[in-house]
């Protein structure tokens, strides 16, 4: 075993780290403690060597349900750069999971929701089962999503997918993100899932898929010009602010942030 915490454990099966978040208790879920050990688990990731590919996965019924509310209360109490310090954490985790130098992908078993989709979006593929369920409900808490989402979510999926998504704050089913490209493949059983995942990664290392311009198109700003950047999103920025109401301004922020 490479890494083993209460929250994330980490093994090297045939040259692919499988990733795996399975709380001691509770729900799979992003706290502190699960994001320091995530980081912990990462360092170990990154002083191994031989390491071709990584899979992403749950070992409970649902993948991520987000961040943990509970601990809101408290950051709220923060300073702006005791916030910044506190959301930033988790924010280097997925960027260092999307910088690793070979393939990765998440196998997505059930739930990914909040932060467990941002999860998802670190890696260069998505692979899920038929009856998952995947979202970024963060506006209807008044936040937006704050570990790469507005931005990975809109170059993965485009703009109006994106608007749709962050400002609705609904969930969706496996189909309908496979349908944007948010999802890679998609498999009828569970059982299916993790070996999936990693065929996925396996066709990658040999150059099959291309793993590579996936990550950069991420990374890449929208390819949107300055009429249609005009068009999508101040057009959709307008008409969430009059769907959403003077009082609600999340669904307005999440539009501004996915350019």
């Amino acid at each position: 075993m490479l890494y083993k915490g209460k929250y994330w454990q980490c093994d090297v099966i045939d040259g692919i780290a499988e990733l795996k978040i399975d709380a001691e208790k509770g729900a799979n879920v992003f706290n502190v403690a699960s994001v320091t050990e995530l980081g912990e688990a990462i360092d170990a990731i990154e002083k191994t060597d031989g390491i071709k590919g990584l899979v992403q996965l749950s070992g409970k019924d649902h993948y991520i349900f987000g961040a943990d509310i509970t601990e809101f209360i408290g950051a709220f109490d923060k300073t702006d750069e005791q916030m910044i310090e506190w959301l930033g954490h988790n924010n280097s985790n997925q960027n260092r999971i999307e910088d690793l130098p070979y393939p990765t992908c998440t196998a997505i078993n059930g739930f990914a929701l909040g932060g467990g989709l941002e999860s998802c979006l670190a890696t260069d593929f998505r692979i899920a089962f038929k009856k998952a369920k995947l979202g970024v409900p963060e506006t209807k808490l008044g936040l937006i999503p704050g570990w790469g989402g507005t931005v990975r979510l809109s170059r993965l999926c485009g703009a109006d997918n994106a608007i749709e998504w962050v400002a609705g704050g609904k969930q969706y089913s496996v189909q309908q993100a496979f349908g944007i490209g948010l999802v890679d493949g998609v498999v009828d059983s569970l059982d299916e899932l993790t070996a999936a995942a990693r065929k996925t990664v396996e066709r990658a290392i040999t150059g099959e898929l291309d793993w590579k311009a996936r990550r950069e198109q991420k990374k890449n700003p929208l390819k949107l010009n300055k009429m249609e950047a005009g068009l999508v999103l101040k057009g959709s920025k307008g008409f969430v602010a009059a769907q959403a109401g003077p009082n609600y301004p999340a669904p307005v922020n999440g539009v501004m942030a996915i350019a």
